[in-house]
């Protein structure tokens, strides 16, 4: 199987990451609760992939990174934390449904939603966009630093000082591009929500909330943390605060070994072997009749390594069966991202998405053109 959907979770995942998740098995104890030495081993274990977080985006200390089950619940407990009932919230219209979803949930409560429209190749324009949706009552922009479904890059760093400028926090979705572009907490963001099992080739079921110092952020989840225990508070102090309950000590350990990995190899030649592939998949695309591609050639500066498109008449859906007939897997429909979708027009029949990762070859990107030219 020739494997093109890393969009949605990376596959294969290094023998470093399975070797941890193993050995994370076996120390098999609550971290933080008890002083025997098994626990001891597993508060160590959690603090080393911390600090390697720390390092790798920039936060101010371990304490805060925060470990969740995903990048979705990131997004839940930032949004929620730090939104109250008739705030005013800005997103981009390429948003996920990991943040539309929340957003019309709380509506229930008077929160409004406006969005902003992003404008390919323009950053000027898309930042004035955002600009022009701000009013009295925003609070909160919430945007992803790269479209899962079109690549395109967002001016997450412009969009930080903007929102700062007008004295309103923002929160990135760094689902796509966490662990293949730089993301530095030290820009000023308020929160950045990761996921485990994509760029950073860790294990599904873990990811990273990034928070700044003192986030004046509510919780939307309480409960044990092995401190403050005669309160019936949720401690203050981070991370305890957003971390109730028993960690995912398997998956926190194999996602310090996916760290390791993308340190190892560079995020910037990790991007860059994706960013030529993809570039190459469209030029080749563009010479076959029939296809239809929907954004302009992606460079380094505006696009991350994924590319959606149609071919024909033939709906997404039944292109990547063609696709999976002939070995090769690829993700089509609508991406859960429906607002990006009705951004180009795709709403109705979805498109077909590529995702490379460090492991793709051209070879594989060769085979899936040569079966694209064959399909009618």
């Amino acid at each position: 199987m020739i494997y093109l959907d890393n969009s949605a979770t990376t596959y294969p995942k290094p023998d470093s990451v399975s070797g941890k998740v193993n050995r994370g098995m076996k120390i098999s104890s609550n971290p933080g609760r008890s002083s025997h030495f098994m626990s001891m081993r597993a508060a160590q274990e959690i603090f080393s992939v911390r600090s390697k977080a720390k390092t790798f985006f920039g936060t101010e200390s371990e304490e805060n990174v925060i470990f969740c089950s995903g990048c979705t619940e990131a997004l839940n407990t930032a949004i929620k934390g730090y939104i109250r009932s008739g705030s005013h919230v800005v997103v981009s219209d390429l948003e996920h449904n990991a943040v539309m979803r929340p957003l019309e949930k709380l509506k229930s409560i008077g929160v409004t939603c406006t969005r902003a429209k992003t404008e390919i190749l323009d950053d000027d324009k898309t930042v004035d966009n955002f600009r022009k949706a701000i009013n009295s009552k925003t609070v909160l922009i919430v945007c992803t630093q790269a479209s899962n479904v079109w690549g395109i890059r967002l001016p997450v760093e412009r969009l930080c000082a903007l929102a700062h400028s007008y004295g309103i926090r923002i929160i990135v979705d760094a689902a796509q591009s966490a662990g293949v572009i730089p993301i530095d907490m030290r820009d000023g963001y308020d929160a950045v929500c990761i996921p485990g099992h994509k760029g950073l080739y860790g294990p599904m079921g873990v990811g990273m909330l990034l928070l700044p110092p003192e986030p004046q952020m509510d919780t939307i989840i309480e409960g044990g943390t092995g401190s403050s225990s005669l309160s019936l508070d949720q401690p203050e102090e981070l991370p305890d605060r957003f971390e109730s309950g028993t960690p995912n000590l398997p998956g926190i350990a194999g996602l310090g070994a996916g760290i390791d990995f993308v340190d190892k190899k560079g995020r910037e030649k990790i991007f860059r072997h994706e960013m030529k592939l993809i570039t190459e998949l469209y030029d080749r695309l563009s010479h076959i009749p029939g296809i239809r591609l929907y954004t302009p050639e992606p460079d380094e500066e505006h696009f991350v390594p994924v590319l959606s498109f149609n071919a024909g008449d033939h709906d997404s859906e039944e292109t990547a069966a063609y696709l999976s007939k002939k070995g090769i897997a690829v993700r089509a429909g609508l991406h859960c991202s429906p607002c990006a979708h009705e951004a180009m027009g795709t709403a109705g029949t979805g498109a077909v998405r590529i995702s490379p990762s460090v492991f793709t070859v051209r070879n594989d990107i060769h085979k899936l053109v040569y079966h694209l030219k064959s399909f009618r």
